[in-house]
């Protein structure tokens, strides 16, 4: 009882917690309405960061991103990729969800420009804003650079990295962060080598960062497959690479 008790005040305060720090912004793709969230201290000229969030849509994992975040001293604003209504409930909904927007990668570049235009509107340096994105999110980020977004650079986290080989290799901008852990066994050797050959062929400035001994959602305090230390580590170096494009 007295635990029961306990986790329910431990959930009241992050939700507290997360409602103070963050504000649900509406806006639309066509008819479709779209639910992000933006840090409180939006309104405020800073460089700003957009999330992506994993194939569940907003979940926790985005939302202390963007409170960290705001610390650092950026906008943040966590994307909604699927809108309202259209949120997964469960493993196979989210596979059938973002594996939708993968295949018609259009339509995920679509939805991240839009949530970039939200993000420019609460404030953040339309040239000093960059894209961080988890799981399938970090396909995102990847197709944010990929597509030629406004931003001066990404973070792909666990994200998957291969892409149709029937598209062409094109010329990119955007500076690459990519965190990959050593045993995601969604990401097969060939996904590894296009990926570098495509960064290459674009002429990107790119890095990729292995962690050993993780696989794939190892950022993810919730998940079994997370890697307290390597989660550490993975954090520092997003902070420092976006430091270093964004301030």
């Amino acid at each position: 009882m007295i635990r029961t008790i306990l986790l329910a005040g431990i959930l009241l305060a992050s939700e507290t917690y997360f409602g103070q720090k963050l504000k649900t912004i509406a806006y639309q793709d066509g008819s479709q309405k779209l639910n992000g969230l933006v840090t409180s201290n939006a309104g405020k000229k800073l460089p700003g960061v957009l999330i992506l969030p994993a194939w569940k849509g907003i979940d926790e994992e985005a939302k202390t991103a963007a409170a960290e975040l705001e610390k650092q001293g950026y906008i943040a604003f966590v994307a909604d990729i699927y809108g309202e209504g259209n949120i997964p409930t469960d493993m196979e909904t989210a596979a059938k969800s973002s594996g939708y927007y993968k295949k018609n990668y259009e339509a995920y570049q679509k939805r991240i420009s839009l949530a970039l235009e939200q993000l420019k509107k609460s404030g953040a340096i339309p040239n000093k804003i960059a894209v961080i994105g988890y799981c399938f999110g970090g396909t995102g980020a990847l197709e944010s650079a990929r597509g030629n977004l406004p931003v001066v650079g990404v973070v792909s986290i666990h994200g998957s990295i291969g892409k149709d080989r029937t598209r062409k290799n094109e010329p990119i901008a955007a500076k690459i962060l990519v965190e990959n852990p050593a045993d995601d066994k969604s990401v097969s050797p060939e996904d590894y080598d296009d990926l570098v050959k495509e960064m290459n062929d674009g002429n990107a400035d790119w890095q990729i960062i292995t962690y050993a001994h993780s696989k794939h959602t190892f950022t993810d305090p919730k998940s079994q497959d997370y890697n307290e230390v390597m989660a550490k580590r993975a954090w520092n170096h997003t902070l420092m690479f976006l430091k270093e494009i964004l301030k």
